[in-house]
């Protein structure tokens, strides 16, 4: 059963987890923090000089993108984390209601 946000922030043994609740809105914040730092990579490179601002210009979508990609990749890793916990928790679920049943052949 799953419970709801504010229980699962407050529960204090980790039954829940609010992770997987609130991954896609940590994205976002990712992805807006990546577009203020490359904003603020423009800046910087006007301030500094009007050839450096031009090429922080050109340079500030690549960098940009590789940011957002690597947010994202980061947020899949946990994802995936979190999916490999349920699967084996309902692995471990399934043998403990049935603990006489032979293991399963190994895939060649």
């Amino acid at each position: 059963m799953q419970k709801g946000f504010f229980s699962s922030l407050f529960d204090f043994s980790f039954t829940e987890f609010i992770t997987p609740k609130i991954i896609s809105i940590l994205f976002i914040i990712g992805v807006i923090g990546s577009g203020i730092s490359a904003l603020g990579f423009i800046v910087s490179g006007f301030a500094a000089d009007v050839v450096m601002g031009i090429l922080f210009l050109i340079l500030s979508p690549i960098v940009f993108l590789l940011m957002v990609i690597v947010f994202r990749v980061y947020m899949e890793i946990i994802i995936i984390l979190f999916k490999i916990y349920e699967n084996i928790k309902t692995i471990s679920e399934s043998k403990e209601s049935n603990p006489d049943t032979p293991p399963a052949p190994p895939v060649s």
